[in-house]
């Protein structure tokens, strides 16, 4: 008889907040993928910043017609891209080895990820002009490359994706992470940030539903809280059963000692009275 399915555990790891995770939050990490399978997906926002300046530039960042933001990507950057998330996994896949979890890195373009066409005109000086921005909504996830799905084992996902046309393009990683929790069949993801909590008129929430998240999403939220709620929308819809936002150890926020839970049940709001509200505000 062949032993049951253990659904995973993904974990999209903020690139801000990298930097400020210590020691006893991979040992938690790595108790917890004792138990579970582990997909990480990082960002990579930080550490390209630290490669060069110019990333930090108004300039390096595009506003559709629709008023969505996006890293204008070349495929210098891609390149850059890679480069940032090679030195990056070396050190996560240390950390892993190192608290006995066997740990390999994955490109999403490498067949996990497949992105559709990317948006075309963009606002430059004030004008709609035609760019060619490697970018593209996420499509679909094959799970086939994530042939290890089992305890004691972790992949580290870079999420690059391939388009139709065959070109490697940079997509969000809070919804990648979304969208391989959905294709893995995932109970739980969740999105490990610089901020405590989801702030609503400047008080921590401890759990939203889904509709009340959306709804405050398109009218309250800020830059990537925005995103990552719509990731959690996303994750929910494609079958994931909670997903959680927060600073902590992945296995104080999954038991809900911390963080914000969304489920797409409908709940009450509960704000967090006794608790110091996150400096970063809903946007963080």
């Amino acid at each position: 008889m062949s032993a049951p399915s253990v659904t995973p555990t993904v974990v999209k790891l903020g690139g801000s907040c990298l930097d400020d995770l210590d020691g006893t939050w991979w040992d938690d990490l790595a108790r917890h993928g004792r138990g579970r399978p582990l997909v990480l997906v990082h960002g990579w926002s930080k550490p390209l910043k630290k490669l060069d300046a110019r990333y930090s530039e108004p300039s390096a960042i595009l506003r559709d017609r629709y008023g969505n933001q996006s890293r204008w990507t070349t495929p210098e950057v891609i390149d850059d891209i890679k480069t940032v998330s090679a030195v990056l996994a070396e050190d996560v896949l240390a950390r892993l080895e190192r608290r006995g979890i066997a740990a390999e890195r994955l490109l999403g373009s490498d067949g996990l990820v497949s992105a559709g066409e990317g948006e075309r005109w963009w606002w430059r000086e004030k004008q709609l002009v035609e760019l060619e921005n490697l970018v593209g909504p996420i499509t679909g996830v094959d799970p086939a490359p994530l042939k290890i799905l089992q305890p004691g084992h972790a992949y580290l996902v870079t999420p690059l994706a391939r388009n139709a046309a065959g070109q490697e393009v940079n997509t969000d990683a809070d919804r990648a992470a979304a969208a391989i929790a959905g294709a893995t069949g995932a109970s739980d993801l969740v999105l490990v940030t610089d901020v405590a909590h989801l702030l609503i008129d400047d008080e921590p929430v401890r759990r939203i539903s889904a509709e009340d998240a959306a709804a405050f999403r398109d009218k309250g939220a800020r830059g990537g809280m925005r995103k990552k709620l719509r990731a959690a929308g996303e994750a929910l819809e494609r079958g994931v059963e909670r997903v959680v936002i927060g600073s902590a150890a992945v296995t104080e926020l999954l038991d809900g000692t911390t963080g914000t839970v969304i489920t797409g049940t409908s709940i009450t709001d509960t704000p967090i009275t006794d608790a110091p509200a996150a400096g970063k505000g809903a946007g963080a």
